[in-house]
């Protein structure tokens, strides 16, 4: 019979005595099962006493924290924590050098422990250690007759690196707060950060409680910033210990976060003339040791908060009125077209300019400065254009021309394509984000380049047009390839470029052809098609997402849509309506003076075909209504997106969808109304989308189980079924 949940066994240690095995009643009162330990030992007043884990951090058990006990647990008789701190208390007081070192050797590890800190701190230690410090650790002991303890000897140093350890450790429980430490405290331990060849203990406890400071205490930011310079902290980080420049960094970090806005980008000027970018670059990120994890966490913070100085532009829109902003769109249009001769006459240069903003790829060409109306990316987007221009001036005229001699249909917006790749790097860099706890994700290429930001969106906005005519894209797969260039994007930085030059390679091959042969290999990779087990469920779930993705199409054509009427001469666009009755028996249709906003009743829609009478359904040039005219250009554009529906006796409805998605919701509809295959491109990836996520679901319940390649074997039939028993 199994020991009730509430019973645990456990083995009690005290010195030079054998330990008790007992088992312990958590129902009992931890008092009560102490005193009968004490009086297993013979020892007396067992309120001085308390019980510890022998192992790891060694932590006293209370009431609260007594049900973690597991059994087997070691466990170790000691004096209660508040017996320990009053002696501990005394003993850091003394005036012998090396009790002092001992006492002060054991607040350092006991501190850790919140039971024991909540003692210590009641009984004004914080105070004590604090004004050790203040009076320079010590130093009234230093003169004491019969001491002979310099600053430099190697119990000095001791006794501080444990002062400041255990003051450290206290204040980190949060039961004061920071904004109780003295001016002269503060001080005291810059002076430590501030002084050349100080041990190197004391140094990191120094870092590290300034750092504290800072992050917890909006005034003592302020004071902490008075006495500690960033030349002197970008000193520490010239050393070959790579836990003082982690130290240091920290700080740097801390500084940076708690400064006011304005002071922001004053503290980063100060930071770029103090070359901190190349120092960490050469002395840390390129440094002969690997980089460890806190280390690569405080890159990770300084590269946020480097990148988080472009918020305020990134949400300042631009104000259609001001001159100045607008002269740097008309620099941008003189850089593209230097070699143009702005005409004589209002109306002309107007038009010009409106044409020239068309080439430039604006979304508003009579205004381009609406463009930068919205936020995210505000501002941020016309200042990498106009470094682009500015800097890298063969690259942006190379990308504009090229567009412009391209026919409307395949040119790339190099302004929206700005404007949206902008917003992008936004997104993926976590610009105007905090850092997030324990997040390590640096990228040294940031760290080799002064404008490593306008260098990164130069190098990805060549990327874009390049994908762009790898796509043959067209205006309507804008946000296709906006997808591909994200997916390019946080796949070369996934791989951590050590330069802007190393990116680049990394892009050159992540072309989109790559791109498909990824996500395809990962996709058959992750869900493991070719196992044999793994596709004969793939072919049963089939047919059930088949059908889910058909009843979808059906309900969709229930709704309806609005189609375009297509004329031979140039007049006002009129519209109409066509949608499947709820008993997927009629196509119910007629015209409309404009496009609706919603749904369009059945009894506004004069005509209808029975369902029955379908007898196919034709698309692109297939299409009587694209035969005739399929050699005019203009009619080029809707080819791809024309269908048409054959009915009795040989009659045609003709259709042009308003784009790619409703073309094959309705091709799809169609087919699934007539019993026949969906063959779209969307049906294929619904299809491949749906089965993925099923299959998924279903195989959770079999993680970590390995499936065969074939069934296990059956056994064999016995020979005979004559069976007997041997009573021998």
């Amino acid at each position: 019979m199994p020991p009730p949940a509430d019973i645990v066994k456990v083995a009690i240690e005290w010195p030079g005595a054998n330990a008790q095995l007992i088992e312990m009643d958590q129902k009992r009162p931890l008092s009560s099962i102490i005193r009968e330990v004490c009086d297993g030992w013979s020892l007396s007043g067992s309120e001085q006493f308390a019980l510890r884990y022998a192992d790891g951090p060694q932590l006293y058990i209370t009431e609260q924290s007594r049900g973690d006990i597991k059994n087997g647990t070691i466990l170790r008789l000691a004096i209660s924590p508040a017996r320990a701190a009053r002696q501990l208390l005394e003993r850091i007081q003394s005036h012998v050098i090396d009790a002092r070192l001992e006492a002060l050797k054991e607040l350092a590890k006991l501190s850790a422990d919140p039971t024991f800190a909540a003692e210590f701190i009641n009984m004004e230690g914080i105070g004590t250690l604090a004004r050790l410090v203040e009076s320079g650790t010590q130093s009234h002991l230093l003169k004491h007759p019969g001491l002979t303890v310099s600053f430099f000897s190697p119990s000095f140093g001791e006794m501080l690196a444990f002062t400041l350890t255990a003051f450290l450790e206290l204040m980190d429980h949060g039961i004061v707060s920071w904004d109780l430490i003295s001016l002269s405290f503060i001080k005291q331990i810059a002076g430590y950060v501030n002084q050349p060849m100080v041990d190197v203990s004391i140094l990191q406890r120094s870092l590290a409680i300034l750092e504290s400071m800072v992050l917890n205490s909006h005034s003592l930011y302020h004071r902490v910033a008075q006495e500690i310079t960033v030349g002197q902290l970008i000193g520490h980080l010239q050393v070959s210990n790579q836990e003082i420049q982690t130290y240091a960094i920290a700080l740097i970090n801390a500084l940076f976060l708690k400064a006011p806005e304005d002071r922001r980008q004053e503290m980063a000027s100060t930071l770029a003339q103090k070359h901190l970018r190349s120092i960490i670059l050469n002395h840390v990120i390129r440094g002969n040791r690997p980089i460890k994890a806190e280390m690569a966490h405080q890159l990770y913070v300084l590269q946020v908060l480097t990148f988080n100085l472009l918020e305020e532009r990134m949400m300042t829109k631009m104000d259609p009125n001001d001159q100045a902003q607008r002269d740097i769109i008309f620099e941008l249009r003189r850089i593209a077209f230097d070699g143009d001769t702005d005409p004589t006459g209002t109306e002309k240069r107007k038009a010009m300019y409106t044409k020239d903003y068309k080439m430039l790829g604006f979304t508003n060409h009579l205004n381009p400065a609406m463009d930068f109306t919205q936020t995210p990316p505000g501002m941020l987007a016309l200042d990498n254009m106009l470094y682009l221009a500015r800097v890298h001036q063969d690259t942006y005229i190379r990308i504009v021309l090229e567009n412009s001699s391209r026919e409307d249909k395949h040119e790339c917006p190099f302004g929206r394509c700005a404007i949206e790749l902008t917003r992008m790097l936004c997104e993926i860099l976590q610009v105007g984000e905090l850092p997030n706890e324990g997040c390590n994700d640096y990228h040294p290429m940031f760290f080799t380049h002064d404008r490593a930001w306008e260098e990164f969106f130069c190098v990805c906005i060549q990327l874009l047009n390049k994908t762009w005519k790898e796509m043959r894209a067209t205006a309507e797969d804008f946000n296709k390839v906006m997808q591909v260039v994200r997916e390019q994007i946080t796949r070369a930085l996934a791989m951590k470029p050590s330069s802007i030059d190393q990116l680049k390679n990394k892009l050159r091959g992540l072309s989109y052809s790559e791109i498909l042969r990824l996500r395809q290999s990962e996709r058959m990779s992750q869900d493991d098609f070719q196992s044999p087990p793994i596709i004969e469920l793939r072919e049963r779930i089939q047919p059930e997402i088949l059908e889910l993705i058909k009843q979808q199409r059906l309900n969709r054509l229930c709704e309806g849509s609005c189609f375009r009427k297509l004329g031979n001469r140039r007049r006002q666009e009129k519209f109409w309506f066509c949608r499947l009755s709820l008993n997927h028996k009629v196509l119910h249709y007629g015209d409309l003076e404009e496009s609706p906003q919603g749904e369009v009743p059945f009894e506004l829609l004069s005509d209808k075909i029975p369902v029955s009478d379908i007898k196919s359904v034709l698309t692109g040039k297939d299409c009587p209504h694209m035969k005739e005219k399929s050699a005019l250009k203009q009619n080029k554009e809707v080819l791809e997106l024309a269908f048409s529906v054959l009915y009795d006796p040989d009659e045609t409805l003709n259709f042009v969808a308003p784009n790619k998605y409703e073309y094959c919701i309705w091709t799809d509809g169609l087919c699934a109304l007539l019993g026949r295959e969906m063959g779209s491109d969307l049906t294929r990836s619904d299809l491949d989308t749906l089965i993925s996520m099923e299959m998924k679901l279903r195989l959770l319940d079999l993680e970590n189980i390995t499936i065969p390649e074939a069934p296990p074997p059956v056994p064999k039939e016995p020979s005979s079924y004559n069976f007997s028993y041997n009573y021998s």
